[in-house]
């Protein structure tokens, strides 16, 4: 015969009444939007493939955390640095279609 946690907590605890769970807002991070669509453009460097986005007028630290998620969904390696966001490869497609369901608008250059 197993006993389940909840059974056994309620055994020691009779008393207790359980907390409900807060709902957690399941909006996908935030972040601060703007009017001016963010520059996403390829380039080359050093022989390789990268993706840089630019033209981001919020703060610092949205665009870090932007970078990060990107980072994240992609799977690849990149950098932030003189407000422009590094990645590595070409992945303008995705990426593109990552803020535009975050709710920015994106204009592709080159290519």
């Amino acid at each position: 015969m197993s006993v389940d946690l909840q059974d056994q907590l309620k055994n020691l605890f009779p008393d207790h009444v359980p907390e409900e769970e807060p709902e957690k807002g399941n909006d996908g991070p935030s972040y601060w939007l703007q009017d001016d669509p963010i520059i996403c453009k390829y380039e080359k460097r050093k022989g390789k493939p990268i993706t840089i986005l630019e033209g981001y007028n919020g703060a610092e630290s949205d665009f870090k955390k932007l970078a990060k998620d990107l980072k994240t969904f992609l799977g690849v390696g990149g950098s932030f640095k003189n407000d422009t966001i590094i990645i590595q490869g070409d992945y303008r497609d995705k990426i593109m279609a990552f803020l535009k369901e975050n709710g920015f608008s994106v204009k592709r250059v080159g290519g």
